[in-house]
């Protein structure tokens, strides 16, 4: 017994002096505060494959690979807090979080409250249906489910009136499309192929739409950001940094793929507000 607790008493302390060590020989890419020294405060909620929080507090997704690396290379460590998604906004909002991740839109609105990132990747405009649909013309008599907030959903409602289903999250639209309450979905392209490759949407095809003028969404696809404070540009200027060294290196591209996504969704083009 004493002997084991000796072992362990050393072993516990070199790791703590390799930490230190590690801490002091860091030197940060760029200088800004955070809500805590020394630590990056992440609001996070589940959305898969863009953001999503294990058991042991891990987060994980593209969102979070990336912030991530702006840790690392800020020598920062990462601190989730894991909240309902109308609420990580307000944690940034309210100066409890740095960021707020989970596949947020670079829009006007957004940006009159919040500073958005560089653009991280495009978020491009999914049918989901067994026939294999592409077009929105395919979409037309049909009776078609989608998530209310996304880019699409006003021209949508606009082109098929009643036969538009809105719903809260991906999880009711999959129900609803399996059991044929509704014949097609409109969600995120990278949302549903991720939840293929872990068994959801049995039998059903997923395309990314075709471009048609009277959607803009399915021409122009969204571009995702980090979301942080505006009362801290420097650190949104270390954001910017960040991503932006991330595609030239082709890192980004990595962790799409590596989350299951299409590496393409890396060529974001020069930054944009959706209005």
């Amino acid at each position: 017994m004493k002997v084991s607790s000796l072992c362990y008493s050393a072993v516990t302390a070199a790791v703590l002096l390799g930490t230190a060590a590690w801490a002091q020989d860091c030197k940060p890419a760029h200088e800004f505060k955070t809500v805590e020294a020394g630590k990056l405060t992440v609001a996070i909620y589940e959305y898969p494959p863009f953001s999503s929080v294990a058991a042991g507090g891990e987060i994980g997704g593209v969102d979070s690979d990336i912030a991530k690396a702006i840790a690392k290379a800020n020598c920062l460590e990462v601190v989730p807090v894991s909240v309902d998604p109308a609420a990580t906004i307000q944690y940034v909002i309210s100066g409890k979080a740095d960021i707020a991740v989970g596949d947020w839109y670079r829009t006007e609105e957004r940006a009159k409250v919040l500073g958005l990132s560089y653009p991280t990747y495009l978020d491009q405009m999914g049918i989901y249906s067994k026939e294999g649909f592409s077009k929105v013309e395919d979409l037309m008599g049909k009776k078609v489910g989608t998530i209310s907030g996304f880019l699409w959903v006003a021209e949508l409602q606009t082109l098929l009136g009643d036969n538009l289903v809105l719903y809260p999250n991906p999880v009711a639209l999959a129900q609803d499309l399996a059991a044929g309450r509704v014949d097609v979905g409109v969600d995120s392209y990278g949302t549903g192929v991720y939840a293929q490759k872990s068994g959801g949407y049995a039998g059903i095809q997923i395309k990314v739409a075709e471009p048609d003028d009277r959607v803009q969404a399915s021409i122009q696809a969204a571009q995702a950001a980090l979301l942080y404070s505006k009362d801290n540009p420097e650190f949104g200027a270390a954001l910017d940094a960040g991503i932006q060294e991330m595609h030239g290196s082709g890192e980004l591209a990595e962790i799409l793929k590596s989350n299951g996504l299409d590496p393409s969704g890396a060529d974001v083009g020069e930054p944009r507000l959706v209005k």
